[in-house]
């Protein structure tokens, strides 16, 4: 006889302790129940902040009863939490699409901060969800191994290219590739989250060729501070 899991499916014999033939679909499924209750909750999240979404409304938009939820996740809260980190990771693997490594530290940077702007204009529910956690003091990131660990690897590579770029004159000394992410970071997300009221005050109609404008400007600006400084090539690293 096999015992049943809280998705419904049955895992192992009780009596022998190994597993039933299907359970290799049985892995799937769970697999496939949890995605689906975390893009569910992408989306209530996002919509509603961790405060306003109900549990309830997640399993009706994931199609699976709240015991299910409770089993994968513990809690709301925890939720949540695995919702920021589904969030990091999906930025995180769309940046290393860009095979940044092997190209030219100008085209480099280039290309990650146009990624940048581009994926903070087309996933509103990042904002979201980042202003939300934001709200809430950054207690559920914090308590994140992973969510920090998963930006590591970026930071070492942002490093890599700015030091490329150092020996090739190309790039002043002395950058911090945490200060310089962060500024990347802050300028692609200002204009987007906060358009609706710079649209406003100045004027700035919502068609694509404001946002290209503003896109250009963005590598502009952050290009024209890593320059050489007075166009002096550099071949070391300032101290700090």
């Amino acid at each position: 006889m096999a015992n049943t899991d809280a998705d419904g499916t049955s895992g192992k014999d009780v009596s022998t302790g190994k597993p039933v033939k299907d359970a290799p679909r049985q892995t799937r499924d769970a697999v496939a129940t949890r995605a689906r209750i975390l893009t569910a909750a992408v989306k209530e999240f996002a919509k509603k902040g961790l405060t306003g979404t109900r549990i309830d409304q997640i399993a009706t938009r994931a199609r699976c009863n709240k015991a299910l939820i409770y089993h994968y996740f513990g809690s709301k809260e925890a939720l949540f939490s695995a919702v920021l980190e589904k969030t990091y990771e999906n930025i995180r693997l769309a940046e290393r699409q860009l095979d940044l490594a092997h190209k030219p530290p100008v085209e480099a940077m280039r290309e990650l901060i146009g990624f940048s702007f581009d994926y903070v204009s087309q996933h509103p529910e990042f904002i979201k969800l980042i202003n939300d956690e934001n709200l809430h003091g950054g207690v559920h990131v914090a308590h994140s191994a992973k969510a920090r660990d998963l930006n590591s690897p970026l930071v070492a590579l942002i490093e890599e290219i700015l030091k490329r770029g150092e020996r090739d004159g190309v790039f002043r000394a002395g950058v911090d590739p945490v200060q310089l992410y962060i500024s990347i970071a802050s300028i692609c997300y200002f204009f987007i989250a906060n358009r609706p009221t710079l649209s406003a005050i100045f004027g700035l109609p919502k068609t694509p060729e404001v946002l290209a404008d503003r896109r250009r400007h963005v590598i502009d600006v952050i290009l024209g501070y890593l320059r050489p400084v007075d166009g002096t090539p550099s071949t070391s690293r300032a101290n700090p």
